[in-house]
């Protein structure tokens, strides 16, 4: 969660090139004067978050970086002023302090060295590392904004523990986006362990990174793939801190915590902007208590906003809530009647995790009756549970991290259930909406026994046409009859890594695509266990699985039957005019197949990893929705054997790196193989087919980020003017996105929907090393000039697209 702030129109101090980054004891700063380091990279003036803010606070903020403002630093962060012009930051008595104007002597903010030193600081300086230094006479550092860090750690700065006195260095989250003052969320170095702690309030411990083994922290393993950032930790008599630089003298880093609670690890990349490398905790309900009191997590960040109010409760600030600010929590709609407990009530709620600190009755307790009603009889008792080993919880007092887990399709039943008391008025409510419902079960149960006997009547028919018994929601059926429904496997649809394909009629004349699996070595048991769980996993846009066959060696799985065939038999079509996708029919395909996927990776009770995302495997219906095919199969088959036949059967090129340096595979993988089928959809042809389209992701990322003619990219085919550039501009930034060679800088497919349904923006990614050494492999950019001018009529001159390629390339994070 990046903290966004509006310009103001900030000048240097008018004292020379010489003392642009120098407040000295006769030039105060005040109004919109600023100081800024030599090499031009940060900047130290007064502040105003948000763009409605009239509040003003002394920053420091990166000063040559393009978009919102990035403050760093906050002096004030407590005390902020209205006046920016009659204020001023002024040395007095050897500390540089602010004022609120010159008749008013008591400083709003001091650095506060001790008048004791020997040598009063006479000059402040702003380095180009961030650090605000004040130097004396004989030029020793007094004091240094490092020491006093706010939300964001820079490079080159300490997180120390300090053994003499006993004090932590501490971030500390701003209170909102636009509030820098105290947040209630904190990460300090643990002074008895090698790791970070993050706390709630300074005392709740919701994180840690893990003991450091000297190379990363042991919870925190995107670290192994660092190619960025140098950590370091120093143990001594006098103090142990970490400490951290990048790679690249040149590079631009911070490390902060956000409003929301999470430690986040961000890097700049030009003209492509802040570039996440870690975050942590990695969801945003492990935060604690960020919902505040009566507040629900919800699990599924898809499913925005994450935080909501239980039923019976309202926000307590619906102003704070419309900033996405939770921690105010929920209150009542209705208070309870405690001295008339019966007009109190329970209701349950299901698949939730319990808040904490339950209280355990050791009483004897005969049945949930006794449980509800000894918190029924106690006043400041607000929930209970009934468990199954016969024991009650009561919690009391307001409820803290709660969390809804039903949000994720598949996991109900997993939760646990609570009572939550309420007021008999919201009781009322439901009551009344019970009635309504009560009226309408007596007009349709009629309607009702006649579909039970109709389906009764149905199953007996399906079973004399020799389909066997339902196992959950999947069709068993017997081999012959799927042979007698393929006209023996006449009729061939298509074939993959795992088999063939053929078309079927059931003999209620339904049509559908029966896969016959080949080489498969699993027993019985597995099969059918992997079967029905891929089976009930149902989307959209997944393929629908219908049932299948198991008898001895012979595997099948029949589907339903998808009109318009797969997507590449569509899309690569070169003759066949009228066939061919227009642009807003490709960008529904791209937005369905991202969230088939982000299905499949994030709502599923398992994470499903595809492993062999291409557009044969994106089956279109009559009205060109995507239904992804083959899901599962990986996971059926096992990932040794997957493995295996991807690399084998001509899918190699949409395999993420990870696949082929023999790492362990994630759902970015299927991430990478999505950005590069989206390269597909943009041009409509394949990318590894054709010689001069592996360079296509190289030049379409050159055309985004240098601001060139993004309607080049098109199938030339297209009727260009029915395309919308911005939609082809958010497609290209995802697939460039996508294709990244750390699966730590890929978006997860719940990312990729939100932006390509407009949720959230996307800036350019940085050219892929991988794609970066194909190029300088072939010996040339010169060539992606070639490759450019043979796809757009709008030629760029050799001499311009060599430039353009080169400061491409040279911009690229290694």
């Amino acid at each position: 969660m990046m903290i966004g702030f509006s310009w103001s129109n900030n000048h240097p101090l008018s004292h020379g090139a010489a003392a642009a980054n120098t407040i000295s004891a006769n030039q105060p700063l005040s109004g919109d004067q600023t100081i800024v380091s030599a090499g031009g990279i940060f900047a130290l003036g007064f502040f105003r978050p948000g763009k409605v803010s009239s509040k003003n606070y002394i920053g420091i903020w990166y000063n040559n970086l393009p978009g919102t403002q990035t403050v760093v630093w906050v002096a004030n962060r407590d005390k902020p002023i209205s006046d920016r012009y009659s204020s001023q930051l002024i040395f007095l008595d050897g500390n540089l302090v602010l004022l609120l104007n010159e008749s008013h002597q008591t400083p709003i903010w001091s650095t506060n060295v001790s008048s004791s030193s020997s040598s009063p600081a006479v000059r402040a300086i702003l380095g180009d590392d961030g650090n605000f230094v004040l130097k004396d006479m004989s030029n020793s550092t007094v004091w240094q904004s490092f020491d006093y860090p706010v939300h964001t750690w820079l490079p080159g700065a300490k997180l120390s523990y300090d053994k003499l006195t006993k004090t932590h260095q501490i971030l500390t989250s701003w209170k909102t986006s636009g509030d820098p003052s105290d947040g209630l969320f904190s990460l300090e170095l643990d002074e008895k362990n090698s790791q970070l702690l993050s706390r709630w309030n300074r005392s709740k411990q919701y994180w840690t990174s893990g003991p450091w083994d000297g190379k990363i922290f042991s919870l925190v393993p995107e670290m192994r793939a660092d190619f960025l950032f140098n950590f370091s930790y120093v143990n001594n008599v006098n103090e142990s801190y970490f400490i951290f630089k990048m790679y690249d003298p040149k590079g631009i880093s911070r490390f902060f915590i956000d409003v929301a609670g999470q430690i986040r690890v961000v890097s700049w990349v030009q003209g492509v902007g802040w570039n996440w490398f870690w975050n942590h905790p990695t969801t945003q309900c492990e935060v604690y208590a960020l919902c505040g009191g009566n507040g629900v997590c919800n699990h599924n960040y898809m499913d925005l906003p994450f935080c909501n109010c239980l039923k019976g409760f309202n926000p307590k600030s619906n102003h704070d809530w419309g900033l996405n600010d939770f921690l105010g929590g929920c209150v009542r709609k209705s208070e309870l009647q405690c001295e008339k407990a019966n007009k109190d009530g329970f209701m349950l709620f299901t698949n939730m995790t319990w808040p904490e600190n339950p209280k355990y009755l050791s009483i004897q307790i005969e049945d949930m009756k006794d449980c509800a009603s000894i918190c029924l009889n106690d006043c400041s008792c607000t929930a209970y549970s009934y468990n199954i080993h016969d024991r009650c919880l009561v919690w009391n007092a307001e409820l803290f991290n709660l969390q809804q887990l039903d949000q994720y399709e598949g996991y109900e039943g997993y939760g646990k259930s609570i009572y939550i008391r309420l007021a008999a008025e919201e009781f009322e409510e439901f009551a009344s909406s019970k009635r309504s419902v009560k009226k309408t079960i007596g007009v349709v149960i009629g309607s009702v026994a006649a579909i039970v006997v109709l389906g009764i009547v149905i199953l007996l028919i399906l079973r004399r046409k020799k389909r066997s018994n339902v196992e959950g929601f999947l069709v068993v059926f017997m081999y012959r009859d799927l042979r007698r429904a393929t006209k023996n496997f006449s009729e061939k649809l298509g074939g993959g890594g795992f088999g063939s394909v053929f078309k079927g009629r059931l003999p209620d004349s339904t049509l559908i695509a029966v896969k016959r699996l080949d080489s498969i070595s699993q027993g019985e048991k597995q099969f059918r266990t992997e079967v029905n769980t891929i089976g009930n996993v149902q989307h959209v846009n997944l393929v629908r699985l219908l049932g299948f066959c198991s008898q001895g060696i012979k595997k099948l799985l029949v589907y339903e039957y998808m009109q318009n065939g797969s997507l590449d038999s569509i899309l690569f079509r070169q003759n066949d005019s009228k066939s061919i996708l227009n642009w807003k029919t490709r960008y529904q395909i791209a937005i369905g197949i991202a969230r088939g996927l982000a299905y499949l990776h994030e709502k599923c009770r398992d994470c499903i990893v595809h492993c062999d995302i291409k557009p044969e495997n994106i089956l279109l219906d009559a009205g060109f929705c995507p239904k992804v095919a083959d899901f599962g199969l990986a996971k059926l088959m096992g990932r040794d054997f997957s493995r295996v036949l991807t690399s084998m059967r001509g899918t190699i090129g949409y395999l993420a790196p990870e696949w082929i340096s023999g790492v362990a595979i994630t759902a970015k993988a299927d991430v990478y193989s999505y950005g590069l089928m989206l390269f597909e959809l943009i041009s409509g042809r394949r990318n590894s087919g054709d010689g001069r389209m592996k360079y296509f992701p190289i030049w379409a990322a050159n055309v985004a980020v240098e601001g060139g003619d993004i309607m080049s990219l098109l199938d030339a085919r297209l009727d260009r003017e029915s395309a919308e550039p911005e939609e082809v501009m958010r497609v290209c930034r995802v697939a460039c996105w996508c294709i990244q060679d750390w699966e730590v800088h890929r978006p997860t497919m719940g990312q990729v929907v939100q932006v390509l349904e407009g949720v959230i923006d996307v800036e350019q990614s940085p050219v892929p090393r991988v794609l970066q050494n194909m190029v300088e492999d072939d010996g040339s950019l010169v060539f992606i000039e070639k490759i450019s001018s043979s796809f757009t009529s709008n030629k760029t001159s050799q001499t311009q697209s060599i430039s353009l390629s080169a400061s491409l390339l040279h911009n690229c994070t290694p």
